[in-house]
């Protein structure tokens, strides 16, 4: 799918879809390196739902500011699905938002490997259920993109925007 040809975009569509349920979001990064927080923060009012973006690009800050367990980091490597898991938890409660997402993959052009090619990512969703519902939960989805480094940010970045809101709309129904 061409992306610039989603009418309207995916970051109008989410923050349509935040607003009408009066829920917010927050977003961990790390190969997006801040793109999903500006694509988001790109639609006027988005001030409304979204409420703040970390980029935590090493070990050190996964753990630190998000609470990624030290074990996932050393065991699975930062791309991975538990650390995507945990970044996208660990945003979510430290903002205290409804939702929580995260990208950790490889941009590249080098760093992949046969188990984790360039353009590999985790995307993690995480959703905060009221206290005693046991509704929250999260989901994270592998993908690999082909391109450039630019064009592979690119794609983890709208592509973790259409999880997010794919989950929205989801939990609306």
């Amino acid at each position: 799918m061409d992306d610039y040809a989603e009418d309207p975009p995916v970051e109008e569509r989410i923050g349509d879809a935040l607003r009408s349920a009066d829920q917010t979001v927050a977003v961990a990064e790390s190969c997006t390196g801040g793109l999903l927080g500006s694509l988001l923060t790109d639609v006027p009012g988005s001030s409304d739902y979204f409420d703040r973006g970390l980029v935590t690009y090493s070990y050190d800050a996964k753990l630190r500011e998000l609470g990624v367990a030290r074990e996932a980091l050393d065991e699975q490597g930062a791309v991975s699905e538990p650390v995507a898991r945990q970044m996208a938890r660990g945003v979510r409660d430290a903002a205290g938002t409804t939702w929580g997402a995260a990208t950790t993959g490889i941009a590249g052009p080098t760093g992949g490997s046969d188990e984790k090619p360039v353009g590999t990512v985790f995307v993690g969703v995480a959703y905060a259920g009221d206290w005693g519902t046991q509704e929250s939960y999260s989901v994270v989805s592998r993908y690999e993109f082909d391109g450039d480094r630019t064009e592979i940010k690119e794609q983890i970045a709208r592509q973790a925007l259409r999880d997010l809101l794919d989950e929205v709309e989801s939990t609306g129904e």
